[in-house]
């Protein structure tokens, strides 16, 4: 899914709501949308704790509703109560009985190109990581910033992951869409695992929503500055043929661990 994110959460609610049932028109088991789909980041001044909200708050009760009653699984950004002065940047994941699944926090924070989200969130435990099952595929959760770190999309595939979904708000700049181009695809690659990035659109962020499949290729995007979605047939039997035929991770001498 590609949107663009305002400050109004209500209205971006309701734009998610509307992309989920389309997806699921066409037949969806997984969703995802971007990271901060509830609401913008916004000014690096703006209190992102007045906006936050618990697991139990209106955004994912707004999500986890259309997930039952469309059948599908929904994965979205969220920002979650933290402490008086900080907010966890949280994706959570709705299961197509509308129960919450889990929740991923984002390990490593934008502190770059001007950008310090360290003043405003708090970052995840590097041991508290999100994998879970939809359909016959195994789905593990990343944030944005936190593709640039293989060691975690390692880490995820150790934990059985075929399919990364990358929920992000890639910020826009000089060279930065080619960037988000070869991580995911790298990342797709060297776990020989789809990646799916859903990035919030233009002006702020860069667009370029897409999947990715273990061999590298693109098999489904969306141009920067359109909302709606990239669909595409995922299947775990691709991922394991892939794997028999470039067996890297079973090559691989060396493991990684958190700090």
């Amino acid at each position: 899914m590609q949107i663009a994110a305002e400050l109004d959460k209500a209205a971006n609610l309701g734009r998610l709501r509307a992309l989920v049932e389309h997806a699921a028109d066409h037949g969806a088991d997984l969703v995802v949308a971007p990271e901060a789909a509830m609401h913008d980041f916004g000014a690096p001044d703006l209190p992102l704790t007045s906006v936050a909200e618990p697991l139990d708050g209106p955004f994912v009760a707004g999500i986890a509703e259309v997930a039952k009653r469309r059948g599908t699984t929904v994965i979205a950004g969220m920002f979650e109560v933290a402490d008086a002065e900080h907010v966890f940047n949280t994706v959570v994941a709705i299961g197509p009985d509308g129960h919450l699944v889990g929740r991923y926090r984002k390990q490593h924070l934008f502190d770059a190109l001007g950008w310090v989200e360290s003043d405003r969130l708090v970052a995840g435990d590097p041991s508290d990581r999100l994998v879970l099952r939809v359909a016959d595929l195994t789905v593990g959760v990343m944030t944005c910033y936190d593709i640039r770190f293989p060691e975690l999309a390692r880490a995820l595939a150790d934990d059985g992951a075929n399919l990364l979904v990358v929920p992000s708000a890639w910020v826009a700049g000089e060279h930065k869409l080619e960037q988000w181009q070869a991580l995911t695809a790298a990342r797709a690659i060297e776990n020989v695992c789809y990646v799916a990035g859903a990035v919030q659109n233009p002006p702020l962020y860069t667009g370029g929503s897409r999947i990715v499949d273990p061999w590298g290729r693109v098999i489904a995007d969306i141009e920067p500055g359109t909302e709606g979605l990239a669909l595409a047939d995922v299947s775990a039997a691709d991922v394991g043929r892939c794997r028999e035929l470039m067996p890297t991770l079973a090559n691989r001498r060396w493991r990684v661990a958190p700090r």
